[in-house]
C-alpha cells in the first residue's frame, strides 16, 4: 500500500510553519502519511505536529541533530524510508528541503520531482504539475521509481490546519554515515529581526532598486513595513546593487512568496521578480513608469514618485491601524 512521509523542518527546537504546506501536500495527495521530525530537545515540536492527522510522528531526538548537516540528516532519512515501506517522501521546497531531498532521493535510488505545485492522485498514481521558464508553462509529469522523492512550493501549497486529535509518537534511531564524521557544524548566522519571517509573512512589503540606497531602504521603505507589521523583501537589482542583504530577496533565485498582500516599491517587474510573488493574493505596486510589468499583476496600482507616495502610505496606514 503507498504511503507518505512527510520530512519535517525544525530549527531551534520549534516547528517551522514549511512543514505545514508539506503536510498538506500529504492531504492532497490522499494517501495515508506519516510525520518524521530530527533534532535536539524537539518535543514541543513534536507535540505541534501530533494534531494534524498523521498515522504516526516519528522522532529522532538526537545531539546529531541538533543542526541541520546534509551527512547526518540524510542516511536516517533514508533508512526510516526504507524500512518504513515508504512509497513518497515529502520536504517543503525551502533551503532545508532542497539540500536534503536529492541525497536523500539518490541513497534511495529514487526518482525527484522537484518544487510541486499541485498533485492529482489519478487511480492510485500521483501526478505532479510545476512551475516551467520562470512560471510561465506548468510542467506534467510522473515519476515511475518505486520510491519518489518530492519537493512542494509553500507558496502554491497553503498551511495545513489541525485536524484534531494526537498521532501516535514512536522513537527511531539515528543512522549515523562515516562520512558524517567527517563535516562539522560551526555555526549558523540568522539575521536577527523583530518583524515576520519573509516567507511565512502575511504582508510583504519588498523594494527596488529605485529606492537608489540603503539609506533610502531604512528611511523610506522600512516605516512602511513597520506600519503594516510585514516582512520586507527586496528584487535581484536592490541586492546586487549591495541596498539590502541577499537573505531579503523574493523572485525565481531568490524566496519564493505569497503572502496575503505584497506591496512592490519601485520595482519594475522583471520576470525573474514576478515568479517569486504573483501568487500573492492582493498586489499593490508603486512605480512612476506607467509602462512597468508589474502593473500587469498587480490588483492596484499607484503610478507616483515613490519617494512622495510611500510616506504618505506609510501615514495613512499608521492612522488606519490607530483607529483600529
Amino acid at each position: 500500500m503507498s504511503k507518505t512521509l512527510v520530512i519535517a523542518e525544525i530549527s531551534g527546537g520549534r516547528l517551522k510553519k514549511t512543514t505545514l504546506s508539506a503536510i498538506n501536500f500529504a492531504r492532497a495527495a490522499a494517501l495515508p502519511f506519516d510525520i518524521l521530525a530530527l533534532g535536539k530537545s524537539i518535543g514541543a515540536a513534536v507535540e505541534d505536529l501530533r494534531a494534524y492527522g498523521a498515522g504516526s510522528v516519528l522522532v529522532g531526538d538526537d545531539a546529531l541533530f541538533a543542526n541541520y548537516v546534509g551527512e547526518a540528516f540524510t542516511p536516517t532519512v533514508a533508512d526510516v524510508a526504507k524500512k518504513g515501506g515508504y512509497t513518497v517522501v515529502v520536504v517543503t521546497a525551502s533551503s532545508f528541503g532542497k539540500d536534503l531531498s536529492p541525497r536523500v532521493a539518490a541513497r534511495l535510488g529514487a526518482g525527484v520531482a522537484p518544487d510541486i505545485s499541485r498533485v492529482e492522485n489519478q487511480n492510485g498514481a500521483l501526478v505532479y504539475k510545476r512551475p516551467m521558464y520562470a512560471g510561465n508553462a506548468i510542467g506534467v509529469m510522473q515519476v515511475t521509481t518505486p520510491v519518489q522523492v518530492v519537493s512542494v512550493r509553500q507558496s502554491e501549497f497553503s498551511p495545513a490546519a489541525p485536524s484534531g486529535g494526537a498521532s501516535a509518537v514512536s522513537a527511531v534511531a539515528a543512522s549515523p554515515a562515516p562520512n558524517a564524521a567527517r563535516v562539522q557544524f560551526v555555526s549558523f548566522e540568522e539575521v536577527k529581526s523583530e518583524r515576520p519571517e519573509l516567507t511565512e509573512a502575511r504582508t510583504v512589503v519588498a523594494g527596488g532598486r529605485s529606492l537608489k540606497s540603503s539609506e533610502n531602504f531604512k528611511g523610506v521603505l522600512e516605516p512602511l513595513v513597520d506600519a503594516f507589521g510585514a516582512a520586507m523583501g527586496a528584487s535581484r537589482a536592490a541586492v546586487d546593487a549591495g541596498y539590502v542583504p541577499n537573505d531579503l530577496q523574493v523572485g525565481q533565485t531568490g524566496k519564493v512568496v505569497a503572502p496575503q498582500l505584497y506591496v512592490a516599491v519601485g520595482i519594475s517587474g522583471a520576470i525573474q521578480h514576478l515568479a517569486g510573488m504573483k501568487n500573492s493574493k492582493v498586489i499593490v505596486a508603486i512605480n512612476k513608469d506607467a509602462e512597468a510589468p508589474i502593473f500587469q499583476v498587480a490588483d492596484f496600482g499607484l503610478v507616483a514618485d515613490l519617494f512622495k507616495a510611500v510616506p504618505e502610505l506609510t501615514d495613512a496606514v499608521k492612522r488606519a491601524r490607530a483607529d483600529g
